[in-house]
């Protein structure tokens, strides 16, 4: 079958063990400048993977071992969450109980946190991406590369728009995207959990490997970046109709109905608007249907959905309510995929996303969803 893409502009590293690691490393790096980091973002995941890094980049000569991380400030019982941060080393607001390597320095101006970084880690919601690069643009190093961990699409004038290309064309640097079933306080509890780099650059996907590799956080390094990036974004939606059924008690017969049909639009959406071939086996990688299972049992996205079902409050109540300052991307996401999809008349290919959308955002009754379960065609 050959797939094509109306829009949007394999493997190279195994599993296991530190990537990079140990002494041939440090002395491969020794007479290299080391790469200095930085983390932009600090909610509960930027936090959990600031943990993560303030301890690699400790242990390779490869890195600089200060790690600076962008902090949105905010005022925590009189004092700045920066000045929490670099003094007391926990994020008390989004990963109480955690503490972050004393290396990891918290910096509340963004263009003074990224200038004369290496390396940046993009972990923020979505709907803020694009102010914050604004604000960067002009701070950049000449030669800086860059990782997105922000899971969401945008909307550009000829449809889709993936967050990597919003970075790329603000900031001018290459980026690569990292996904997976990485709930942020299990990977902060050092679960064992899986995750997948796309990257199309060998020798960042190694560097990025070794700096958040860990032996309880494993990393799979697949080139087929619209996909990975794809995967991390409509699993979301996906996850919105499994807090549906949870609200409506349903059972787990039809969440695993949700699950499948879901992941068969996830497919179909990836076909119609990567830019290049899509892999199928990306899907079996832990940004596929791992992240896709994960987050339709546990995460935000299906708890404020079931609640939503519960309480017929809105979507923007619940997350003011339940989620302490924290965003939703489930709903946005589906909000913006609604919009491609109308533009390029497909909405009827696509009924799961669809109906997840009216039932968000335009008042359709959350009844109507077993609905489009019961009527969605076989194949997509």
């Amino acid at each position: 079958m050959i797939l094509t893409r109306i829009r949007l502009t394999g493997r190279t590293g195994g599993a296991g063990g530190r990537a990079g690691g140990g002494a041939g490393s440090r002395a491969e790096h020794s007479s290299m400048s080391p790469l200095r980091v930085c983390i932009v973002g600090s909610g509960n995941w930027g936090s959990a993977i600031a943990r993560i890094v303030g301890k690699n980049v400790q242990q390779s000569n490869r890195f600089d071992s200060t790690v600076k991380m962008w902090v949105f400030e905010e005022i925590i019982n009189g004092r700045r969450l920066s000045e929490i941060i670099n003094q007391e080393h926990e994020n008390v607001k989004y990963l109480p109980g955690y503490k972050i390597p004393k290396n990891v320095v918290a910096v509340p101006d963004v263009a003074e946190a990224v200038r004369g970084t290496d390396i940046l880690v993009f972990v923020l919601p979505h709907q803020f991406i694009g102010r914050v690069c604004e604000q960067m643009a002009g701070h950049i190093k000449p030669g800086a590369f860059g990782i997105s961990l922000i899971k969401g699409v945008d909307e550009g004038p000829e449809g889709l728009k993936l967050i990597s290309d919003l970075i790329r064309e603000k900031l001018k640097i290459e980026i690569s995207v990292l996904m997976g079933a990485n709930i942020a306080k299990e990977v902060a509890d050092e679960k064992f959990c899986e995750t997948t780099i796309g990257c199309k650059n060998e020798k960042q996907g190694q560097i990025f490997k070794e700096l958040l590799q860990t032996p309880n956080f494993r990393i799979t390094v697949v080139p087929d970046t619209d996909t990975v990036e794809i995967c991390g974004a409509l699993k979301n939606i996906v996850a919105v109709g499994a807090g549906f059924c949870d609200g409506l008690s349903f059972g787990d017969n039809t969440k695993a109905a949700v699950i499948r049909l879901g992941l068969m639009e996830m497919v179909a959406f990836a076909q119609i608007f990567c830019r290049g071939p899509v892999s199928i086996s990306t899907f079996l990688e832990s940004c596929g249907v791992a992240d896709l299972i994960t987050t339709c049992y546990g995460g935000r996205n299906r708890k404020v959905a079931e609640a939503f079902a519960r309480t017929g409050k809105s979507i923007e109540e619940l997350e003011n309510e339940m989620l302490n300052g924290q965003k939703l991307q489930g709903p946005q996401t589906s909000a913006e995929v609604y919009k491609i999809l109308k533009e390029k008349n497909m909405l009827e290919k696509f009924p799961l996303f669809t109906t997840i959308y009216k039932i968000c955002y335009e008042g359709e009754s959350i009844q109507n969803f077993i609905s489009c379960l019961q009527n969605h065609p076989e194949h997509v």
